[in-house]
């Protein structure tokens, strides 16, 4: 076994003391922000590392009786006040030690300082569940204190931590999420493929999410805190694919989901709610139609709306989008990145991702990527916005096309993502159906990947961009699939009029 680093072993005895007492004193569970080859990343805490043990046995305390801490600290004669007061003067980053090097640290989780809403600023608590800002009705962001974790020790601990496990996920991010225990269902670190044609395109496919779309990523996040919170009925309007997500995690975590779909979504969207337990209604209409009811009905059967943009954490199950793409990328933003863009909160949360990456001096500094919004020509309220330079955008008229995910005629995020486009330089697209067609056919033959309609309108939206001279093939791009195709077979056969061929007789 390695010897402790640290100028003696009382130094670092007395060090990892302080350490322990912040895990007690700030209620911190043993496993969480400590790197070990012990430990279990998708649910942090829930088997000691071993690190963990080494900690506390220097400490000659009872790892599963953590009160017995309090009682070397009473045997040290420090009063509950000065328990406190040492513990509060803990410096996590400048003060932390190693046990096993290199592979534990002890680090901070972060703490969440408040809920900000994105329009007005107002600050509200996130100590109960919380959904739209109590003043003006924007949506609220998650702040933390992230100052312990600034530099490149963090960062660096996150690597050593996902290597040391057989599996780490979006949870390799946990500290920069909440300090809660996760409901997991294996969702993030998705592939980022190489293009064969482009050498400068990657394809993030968020089909790889254990229910087959990137919506995995903001329901396990919204659930968890639900958990968390208590709350024991959920509700939600879907185009489809989040419709899955929050019917499985919710069934994860033992909680009611309520679902509320339009009746023509693709036919993997009902069946998956179904088999998972949720209670669905179709509706005779769009999203929107779906949400009004979601947000009457939850008044009056006390569910909790768990729309998009109208609680703050499937942000920040999205933002993980963003920090993953940074990190496959070596820790450098792309030129651009291409988003199909529904609801919008993928878009919004990675750009959130972008600022605390900067905040943290996790990226290498330079410019920040080009973000393109890509819609489908059926229903593009936020292209249309972007063209004509609004601050919002308008409700688009008969919305229809095969890309479900798309089919958002007024995205409760419309201004934020309009202001994310132009603050980034980038631009937003409105394709039709039958380019989104061809593109999703000529990237299954030439490239082998068979996209969803929402990520073949990136891919085609990409090929444009070059023609037409905002990007050229030097530029580095990350195009996103948000979805599996195998969720869409029955609409992308319709759009092929593809049918079975009928035995011969």
């Amino acid at each position: 076994m390695p010897m402790l680093q640290s100028d003696s072993c009382s130094k670092a005895l007395h060090y990892l003391q302080r350490a322990a007492a912040n895990f007690i004193a700030r209620e911190w569970r043993y496993g969480a922000g400590v790197s070990t080859s012990g430990s279990q990343p998708e649910n942090p805490g829930s088997i000691p590392g071993t690190a963990t043990k080494l900690l506390f046995a220097l400490l000659h305390c009872d790892l599963k009786n953590p009160h017995s801490l309090r009682q070397r600290h009473a045997q040290r004669h420090l009063s509950p006040n000065s328990f406190a007061r040492e513990s509060s003067t803990f410096n996590p980053v400048s003060e932390s030690y190693f046990a096993l090097a290199p592979s534990a640290i002890v680090t901070p989780m972060p703490q969440i300082k408040n809920l900000e809403c994105s329009r007005c600023h107002a600050t509200v608590s996130a100590a109960t569940p919380q959904t739209l800002c109590p003043q003006c009705k924007g949506s609220l962001y998650v702040r933390y204190d992230l100052e312990p974790l600034r530099g490149i020790t963090p960062r660096e601990a996150i690597v050593r931590e996902a290597a040391s496990s057989s599996w780490s996920g979006m949870w390799r991010y946990r500290s920069v999420l909440p300090d809660v225990r996760p409901v997991t269902l294996g969702e993030g670190w998705t592939p980022m493929l190489a293009s064969r044609r482009h050498p400068k395109a990657f394809l993030k496919d968020e089909g790889a999410n254990p229910t087959g779309s990137f919506k995995a990523r903001g329901l396990a996040l919204a659930v968890t805190m639900a958990r968390h919170y208590g709350l024991r009925q959920l509700a939600i309007p879907s185009a489809g694919n989040a419709a899955g997500a929050l019917a499985a995690y919710a069934a994860a975590a033992g909680i009611t989901a309520h679902i509320f779909m339009p009746r023509d979504v693709p036919f993997a969207n009902y069946v998956e709610a179904i088999a998972y337990g949720a209670s669905v209604t179709l509706v005779d209409g769009l999203i929107s139609d779906c949400g009004r009811i979601v947000a009457e009905r939850s008044k009056t059967e006390g569910w909790f709306d768990i729309s998009t943009l109208k609680e703050p954490f499937r942000v920040e199950g999205k933002k993980t989008m963003g920090y993953e793409l940074v990190e496959q990328l070596g820790w450098e933003y792309p030129d651009a990145v291409f988003y199909p863009t529904g609801g919008g909160v993928g878009l919004i949360g990675m750009w959130k991702a972008f600022t605390e990456l900067e905040q943290l001096g996790w990226v290498k500094p330079g410019k920040r990527p080009k973000m393109i919004a890509v819609q489908a020509s059926g229903c593009a309220p936020v292209a249309k916005a972007f063209d004509e330079g609004a601050s919002s955008s308008e409700m688009w008229p008969n919305a229809a096309t095969f890309a479900s995910g798309l089919r958002v005629p007024k995205p409760y995020g419309d201004s934020i993502m309009l202001e994310i486009l132009r603050d980034s330089h980038g631009t937003a697209l409105a394709i039709p159906d039958a380019e989104i067609l061809a593109s999703l056919r000529d990237w299954a033959k030439n490239e082998g990947l068979f996209l969803s309609p929402e990520g073949a309108a990136a891919t085609a939206a990409y090929e444009r961009l070059l023609a037409s001279g905002f990007l050229t093939p030097n530029d580095r791009v990350v195009l996103f699939n948000t979805g599996s195709a195998l969720k869409y077979t029955d609409v992308i056969a319709e759009a092929m009029q593809l049918q079975l061929p009928t035995r011969q007789s």
